[in-house]
């Protein structure tokens, strides 16, 4: 299983210059994927709790979340190998053409390294600040989605939906080759053993599944890999071939001074227990493991995240 980091975007990072020492720091370490995210605003009022999760309120850190394709052209032109991935990046938000000519220009910009990691978003502050209903999330997703398809192909492009007509146009860049599309979501739904409409959109027409480890241990893993192989089988069932999808986990780690308890989620806790987790996403059939540092309040400075960082690569690989 890959490692992947996710990139200094909190509260409190010096964007011109810990960004830079991230991506480098990450390459030469051997992490495969640096990753971003999105978060649009901090609300002093929010709508809803973080993440929708109860009683859990927005950490600080979010206060700030750099833009995350600023992020990533930044280490694409200080890297050479290492991927590029978003996520996610909350589709609803964005107009469907200018994204994907974004995306496009970045994946130029890094020899064909980009990941595009997407999802329908939660947050209800973000929809009201960009005009989107928030029913119509998933609509706007799969919109987007026909207009990768559409303006990543050949010119000229033509292309009609509610929101976006195209005639006949040339839309350039073109990304170095079809650009890999992830999509997060669904993890409750297949829990419960419900093949929701999220659930549908990742088997019919995602290259693969970001999904959060939320359980340690074997009954997390076994609990991951059910959901996967039942996407896979969805997706086999559609005609696609599934052995070109990938999952790429996310771990938003946690870390706690003394040892959690039976009852912690994974990526809470210890070092050790970090460690623990990481075996675990590998266990379930996880590509890549997305390690994120970013929200909360255990470092002091990136060059002390970096060093964790590190760290956790290197204990990986004498795993």
């Amino acid at each position: 299983m890959r490692l992947g980091l996710r990139l200094p975007q909190r509260l409190g990072v010096d964007l011109q210059h810990d960004v830079v020492e991230a991506a480098r720091t990450a390459e030469a370490a051997g992490y495969a994927g640096l990753w971003t995210y999105e978060r649009l605003l901090f609300p002093e009022s929010p709508v809803e709790p973080y993440a929708g999760l109860p009683d859990v309120p927005w950490p600080e850190a979010s206060r700030q979340a750099a833009d995350p394709l600023a992020i990533l052209t930044a280490a694409a032109v200080v890297t050479e190998k290492v991927r590029l991935g978003t996520s996610v990046l909350v589709a609803p938000l964005h107009g469907p053409l200018q994204l994907a000519k974004a995306l496009a220009t970045v994946d130029q910009l890094s020899g064909g390294r980009v990941i595009a990691g997407l999802g329908t978003g939660w947050s209800s502050d973000e929809f009201q600040a960009t005009g989107v209903i928030r029913a119509d999330r998933g609509r706007f997703l799969d919109e987007t989605l026909d207009v990768f398809d559409a303006v990543w192909g050949p010119d000229p492009v033509s292309f009609r939906s509610p929101r976006v007509v195209i005639d006949k146009a040339a839309v350039l860049p073109k990304p170095v080759a079809k650009i890999p599309v992830l999509l997060g979501g669904g993890g409750a739904d297949l829990g419960r053993g419900t093949v929701s409409a999220a659930v549908r959109r990742i088997a019919q027409r995602a290259d693969g599944w970001l999904p959060l480890l939320t359980t340690p241990g074997p009954a997390g893993a076994k609990e991951l890999r059910a959901s996967w192989d039942r996407i896979r089988d969805l997706a086999a069932g559609y005609g696609r071939d599934t052995s070109r999808m990938e999952m790429v986990v996310v771990g938003n780690v946690t870390f706690t001074d003394r040892p959690a308890g039976p009852d912690r989620s994974a990526f809470v806790g210890t070092l050790d227990q970090v460690m623990d987790d990481i075996h675990t996403a590998a266990e379930a059939g996880a590509d890549e493991l997305i390690v994120d540092l970013n929200l909360q309040d255990w470092f002091t400075s990136t060059r002390q995240m970096l060093e964790t960082a590190v760290d956790i690569r290197e204990r990986h690989a004498a795993s």
